[in-house]
């Protein structure tokens, strides 16, 4: 079959399913959601399933994933057992506001959220919606553009639930808050899942989300997140991605930072089927800082696909992106960065790196920065590297009698620890340093602390 029957065959199966439960979808939503799904239904036809063909997508095949016969979550599923007592967070030391969603609804069972500073609202984004309006429809689908990208067309259509976060003036969160979502059925599932972050004026905040699976079930996860980050606020936001080799796994997260703020990014895919991140940040305001990070671990026959946009609309900003990535065997992986500097955002200073290590030859990395601009009094840079271990380096150390197995993991470690010293959580931080040790000696060959060896 040819892209273009693929395409329109997936799309007109997404589009069937749409309609067949478009009452289910409808009802018990408020009417902000509601209006922003029949928008959002229609930009997904416009659009269609990308392809290959989609610039945007050229080098991440999402057809396949779509492909089989899902069972979707729509309404929330009652759980007679305890979630906290299914799945326990492997990093003792975490002092966190531990937050629990499966399949993309939040957990109703949430009880180890803990106190929270007076004003915080933290809670179910489909009960946020009728709890307080007015803070929900001011934010609620302004960032997330569904006429630029179909999947995320698809979320909006599709969304019922998710994570809600309201921090207010000059709150400042100390513990970070750990949204863990899970993803477990009986059967092949489709989950979509829907985040709204919002941090006023000199707000602060961390938040730390872990995308796990229970099950070696065929997942495909389909999330879209929106941040505000109002004047000078900061927010820190570390993702990592755990996920089976059957797993697909498609997150948008987009995020406005209006004057003085500063937000940190940092998502480590330690494991995963198909991995796509599209994370777009917009400098909106003057003397905004982003710094971007990013870390993927990848053998078999994984992919991951880290595709970010960073736009400087202001003057007197800063942004910082370094993405690497580590492939084994047979792995794929893509990085296609754009910083765009709009008319008259001068005095910009803009950053982005790329490098990308192949254990094998068998192993391929495409990586596409990209600069855009139309200012004339900026400092931009952007570069890519894909290579394989430095020889030299490597003899350098057997000849002060390290030997060959333990100079490639001193040097690997060495490599992905500049991304992984930017997590600012400390015992998170040492945590993802000793998955990385094992996952780069072979010891972890699947996702980390799951009970199904799941060979595929």
């Amino acid at each position: 079959m040819s892209s273009v029957a693929e395409k329109i065959d997936l799309s007109l199966k997404l589009t069937g399913h749409y309609n067949e439960v478009k009452e289910k979808l409808f009802e018990g939503s408020p009417d902000i959601i509601n209006n922003q799904r029949k928008k959002a239904f229609q930009d997904f036809i416009m659009q269609g399933l990308p392809t290959r063909k989609n610039e945007n997508y050229k080098y991440t095949n999402v057809q396949p994933s779509f492909a089989p016969d899902f069972k979707y979550f729509h309404s929330r599923e009652q759980k007679d057992v305890d979630l906290h007592e299914v799945f326990k967070c492997n990093i003792p030391q975490l002092d966190t506001h531990l937050v629990l969603l499966q399949n993309g609804w939040y957990y109703e069972g949430n009880s180890q959220v803990g106190q929270l500073p007076e004003g915080v609202i933290l809670g179910s984004l489909g009960q946020v919606a009728t709890s307080h309006p007015n803070i929900f429809e001011e934010h609620y689908s302004q960032l997330a553009d569904t006429s630029e990208d179909a999947l995320l067309a698809l979320n909006t259509a599709h969304a019922k639930d998710g994570f809600f976060l309201y921090v207010p003036k000059n709150v400042v969160i100390e513990k970070p808050i750990q949204v863990i979502n899970l993803m477990q059925a009986d059967v092949d599932a489709f989950v979509t899942q829907r985040n709204l972050i919002i941090a006023e004026q000199g707000a602060s905040a961390k938040l730390i989300f872990c995308d796990h699976t229970l099950n070696p079930k065929r997942y495909l996860s389909n999330s879209a997140t929106e941040i505000f980050v109002k004047e000078n606020a900061r927010l820190d936001c570390y993702i990592t991605q755990n996920q089976h080799n059957r797993s697909t796994s498609i997150n948008n997260i987009v995020i406005r930072q209006e004057r003085d703020s500063t937000i940190k990014t940092n998502t480590i895919t330690l494991h995963g089927g198909l991995v796509r991140n599209n994370l777009k940040v917009i400098l909106d305001g003057e003397n905004c800082q982003a710094d971007v990070f990013g870390m993927a671990f990848l053998d078999k026959n994984q992919h991951a696909d880290n595709f970010t946009q960073i736009i400087h609309a202001k003057p007197h900003c800063l942004s910082n992106q370094v993405y690497k990535n580590v492939l084994d065997e047979k792995a794929t992986g893509a990085f296609a960065g754009r910083i765009h500097v709009v008319k008259d955002a001068q005095k910009t200073n803009a950053f982005q790196r790329n490098n990308n290590l192949l254990l094998t030859d068998e192993a391929t990395m495409q990586t596409k920065p990209q600069l855009i601009i139309d200012a004339d009094d900026v400092k931009c840079s952007h570069g890519a590297t894909v290579g394989q271990i430095d020889e030299e380096a490597l003899f350098y150390l057997r000849a002060r009698g390290i030997n060959e197995k333990d100079a490639r993991l001193m040097m690997m470690n060495a490599f992905a620890h500049e991304v992984v010293q930017n997590i600012d959580v400390e015992p998170l931080r040492e945590r993802i340093d000793d998955l990385i040790d094992k996952r780069l000696q072979g010891e972890i060959s699947r996702c980390h602390d799951c009970d199904y060896n799941c060979e595929c």
